[in-house]
């Protein structure tokens, strides 16, 4: 099973999605159209990061690799990629992102289908609409998914701490990402804070907790998986930031600079910005606030950009960032004498998603 995790999981959410959308059809055949836009959009890309962390806090706190539990914690682990589909049908719609792993978004693919049928209405509304309810549709599978997974009721009882907090941690997070703007909060210490509940919360922190929590962990290896969840989950979603701007498109999936047009604060404007005032850098001020949300950003003034955070620092800054928090991160994994060689796999899982190519 370990040789090929992201494999296993995506033959188990195939396994499930296709007992959902057969359920779906015997609603009605319209709605079975619907989901599988859902489907395809599950099953259609991903890392599959965060059942991997679930799975190896599963083994660093001595859950079997094999068996009937081993099989059931697979069922847990990927109910994730359930909740990580709500949350990216949703993001995309708040962002009114065109593309998604080099596909049009959900909400794209709705209103194209709207304009193809020549339905009545407003294309735009219909493919907003659509979005919504899948995304709480992949929520309402997510959990149906879990408490289905087979795993005992006690630790069941267990796992439902981290994944209560996991649900609403983001939505906070979500939250904040679109109060900083409309507040005009442009601080590092605002972008941070929404990397906590965004991104390392239920990329990294929690799923590693669930497993752990499932499999019965003694409360020194959690303090211990949530402490390197956190910093590398914060990490995680710097490396992130740096791709969302100087990327490789064929990489990301997205178009170059897509982060700059859909106006994110993330803490490499924030830096940026904070060096630019603190240098009396009005030009870049002006630049770099300028190109913040706006759609019709062409590539001369996205390099322009990256050629202002290079020159201001904030590379740099978020650079020594990931560097400092993937060390914290490690010094805590390796002195919490967990299970190998989940303690191996979970240091290589560091690396890997926090490496400047993934």
């Amino acid at each position: 099973m370990e040789a090929d995790l992201p494999g296993r999981v995506q033959e188990t959410l195939a396994d499930y999605l296709r007992t959902r959308r057969t359920q779906s059809r015997e609603l009605d055949a319209a709605f079975a159209t619907a989901v599988d836009e859902l489907v395809r959009f599950v099953l259609g890309g991903g890392k599959r990061i965060r059942p991997t962390f679930a799975w190896w806090g599963w083994r660093a706190a001595g859950g079997a690799a094999d068996g009937p539990q081993a099989q059931a914690m697979l069922r847990a682990a990927s109910s994730l990629e359930l909740l990580q589909a709500c949350a990216l049908v949703h993001d995309d719609l708040i962002d009114d992102s065109d593309t998604r792993r080099g596909n049009p978004t959900v909400h794209q693919a709705f209103a194209a289908l709207h304009r193809h049928q020549r339905w009545n209405g407003e294309d735009r509304q219909f493919g907003m609409a659509a979005a919504i309810l899948l995304g709480d549709l992949a929520l309402a599978w997510a959990d149906d998914m879990l408490h289905a997974s087979g795993l005992p009721p006690e630790a069941m009882a267990r796992g439902l701490r981290p994944w209560r907090a996991m649900r609403t941690e983001v939505l906070a997070g979500q939250y904040l990402d679109l109060l900083g703007p409309v507040r005009g909060d442009e601080t590092p210490q605002a972008a941070l804070r929404i990397d906590e509940l965004k991104s390392a919360s239920y990329t990294v922190q929690r799923p590693l907790e669930l497993g752990a929590e499932l499999a019965g962990a003694d409360e020194t290896a959690l303090e211990a998986l949530r402490r390197f969840g956190s910093d590398i989950g914060v990490a995680f979603q710097l490396r992130d930031d740096l791709l969302g701007v100087f990327g490789d498109p064929e990489v990301t999936g997205k178009p170059a600079g897509d982060d700059l047009r859909e106006g994110k604060r993330t803490l490499l404007i924030a830096e940026a910005l904070e060096s630019a005032q603190g240098q009396g850098d009005q030009d870049a001020l002006d630049l770099l606030r300028g190109v913040l949300g706006d759609e019709n950003l062409d590539e001369k003034r996205v390099e322009q950009s990256r050629e202002a955070l290079r020159r201001l620092g904030a590379v740099d800054a978020v650079e020594r960032r990931i560097t400092e928090l993937t060390g914290t991160a490690m010094a805590a994994l390796h002195g919490a004498g967990l299970a190998e060689p989940a303690a191996s796999r979970l240091a290589e899982l560091a690396v890997a998603v926090t490496d400047r190519n993934r």
